[in-house]
């Protein structure tokens, strides 16, 4: 079809289509380097990201399923060098990466992997010497994680011939690398605590490369090494080779041979051992007999014949009787005389006088709170007596009473003062000291 003929009208989905086309089949598999920004890891496992430079960007996604062979983690801002093919995102009309495989732009992936781990686990405090669990002195039982056909467990199985051949040794064969290794040898270092019959745990495995030696730098193996209970020593490669397990274990050996040096005491040094002590011993017991006998030899010439040590004693006695009576003697006058000055005191502060004192007091206030009490009734009596006689004298009663009335109008009840306020025919209402009587107006005068 030629796209370009005049009048050919193609719909967006067609152009995208034709255009997703060209790049897939033109760039399968391209190599592309920059920088990580606007990176995304949603629920569903897929990854997505920016890559960019300083004169362009590309978006990029990396599904599932790529995703789960990653061994390090992205950051905004990484160098990274990616490799994919280009694809177009139809429904947004852009052009993509479709990413196969990371690597960190500098470094390789699986050490950068190795550090991000390192750092992670170290900020937990996973790494901490105060988490370190002691090495049993003289172990019964020895536990052996590693591969059952490698060179390492026929070194620590010789090794441990060598220095004590008695030293019971259990092996748990796992796979020491490749996919799962990790997974197997963390189940194994779980299941040798749940069985609890070992009393220290070597875990390791012989040299090799890194990608080798990459299931002891799983998170799952330094988790399963601090979670044991049975202290661990690590013993991956060679004595230059550092792994993940090494630093959470709780003793590190350069080699598995080191390890079963580490475990087992040889016969020959404890033969040694034991003799030096038997020899030490047997000087401190006959250094301590001799000391003791020189004692007894003092103490012997020292002693005096018992009856002249008895009278010294009898007459210590005897002294300290006599002092012992001078003193009860003494202390008793001294308590007389203090019971004589309390006695004395006591009858000075006895309570009778001072409620005898109180008493007269008492009557002296009740006394004096009488004479005021009449004192001052006569004169409110007096007062109430004048205030009577003024009253007496201004009360309307006592005017009544001689033979004066109050005149009030009969309509509004007002008293009338003055006859020229009123009319003739008008009814007033006479106030008697006793009585009342209505009386009507006949005539006035003013």
């Amino acid at each position: 079809m030629d796209i370009f003929a005049e009048k050919t009208i193609l719909t967006v989905s067609r152009l995208t289509a034709l255009i997703r086309g060209v790049l897939e089949d033109n760039f399968d598999q391209v190599w592309v380097e920059g920088e990580v920004s606007n990176l995304s890891l949603p629920s569903s496992g897929h990854l997505y990201f920016t890559l960019k430079d300083s004169g362009a960007q590309v978006r990029c996604v990396m599904f599932k399923s790529a995703v789960k062979n990653l061994k390090f983690r992205l950051s905004d801002g990484m160098g990274l060098i990616v490799r994919g093919r280009l694809s177009v995102y139809d429904q947004r009309g852009e052009y993509q990466i479709i990413c196969e495989y990371l690597e960190p732009a500098g470094v390789g992936a699986l050490q950068l992997a190795f550090m991000q781990l390192k750092e992670l686990l170290t900020r937990e405090g996973l790494f901490d010497e105060v988490r370190k669990r002691p090495m049993p002195r003289f172990p019964k039982r020895v536990g052996v994680v590693t591969s059952p056909t490698g060179a390492a467990i026929h070194d620590i199985l010789n090794v441990l011939k060598r220095r004590f051949a008695s030293l019971e040794v259990v092996l748990y064969p796992v796979r020491v690398q490749g996919d799962g290794a990790a997974r197997e040898i963390a189940a194994a270092i779980a299941d040798m605590n749940r069985l609890g019959d070992v009393d220290v745990l070597i875990v390791g495995r012989g040299g090799g490369s890194l990608e080798d030696l990459w299931a002891f730098n799983e998170e799952v193996v330094a988790r399963a090494v601090r979670r044991s209970r049975i202290p661990i020593i690590s013993a991956v490669g060679h004595e230059t080779d550092w792994t993940i397990c090494d630093f959470a274990a709780d003793l590190r050996a350069p080699t598995p041979s080191a390890a079963a040096e580490l475990v087992s005491a040889s016969a020959e040094e404890l033969r040694g051992q034991v003799e030096s002590l038997a020899h030490r011993l047997r000087l401190g017991i006959e250094s301590y007999l001799a000391a003791r006998e020189s004692r007894l030899d003092l103490l012997r010439r020292a002693l005096h014949d018992p009856t002249t040590l008895v009278g010294h004693l009898a007459q210590r006695v005897d002294d300290l009787t006599e002092r012992l009576a001078l003193s009860l003697e003494n202390g008793l006058i001294r308590r007389r005389e203090q019971l004589n000055r309390l006695n004395q005191s006591l009858s000075f502060s006895s309570p009778i006088h001072l409620i005898a004192d109180r008493r007269q007091r008492l009557q002296r206030l009740e006394s004096d709170g009488e004479r005021l009490i009449q004192s001052k009734l006569e004169v409110l009596k007096l007062a109430f007596g004048e205030q009577a006689a003024r009253l007496e004298v201004l009360s309307p009663l006592s005017t009544l009473a001689r033979g004066y009335a109050i005149a009030r109008r009969c309509k509004d009840g007002t008293v009338a003062t003055d006859a020229a306020q009123l009319a003739e025919g008008e009814l007033l209402k006479l106030n008697f000291r006793r009585g009342t009587a209505i009386c009507r107006i006949e005539s006035r005068e003013a």
